[in-house]
């Protein structure tokens, strides 16, 4: 349990809601081209997309908890 509270949360909440918006518009804007493959690549291009965000995520909360990056 912590000693005492810290800003890393409600700071890591509001830069995590940030990120995650820049990310979703920079998509959209990729979107022109990528809507311009075929449906297949298209396809495959999105999954990989909606899913790489989720990579940095799990050392962004643990240093959300405990200041540490891993």
């Amino acid at each position: 349990m912590r000693e005492k509270p810290t800003l890393r949360i409600p700071l890591g909440i509001l830069a995590l809601l940030v990120a995650l918006a820049a990310y979703a518009l920079a998509v959209m804007w990729a979107s022109q081209w990528i809507e311009q493959t075929p449906v297949a690549v298209q396809t495959v291009v999105y999954l990989v997309l909606g899913v790489v965000w989720l990579l940095p995520l799990r050392r962004f909360l643990i240093w959300m908890e405990t200041g540490r990056w891993g």
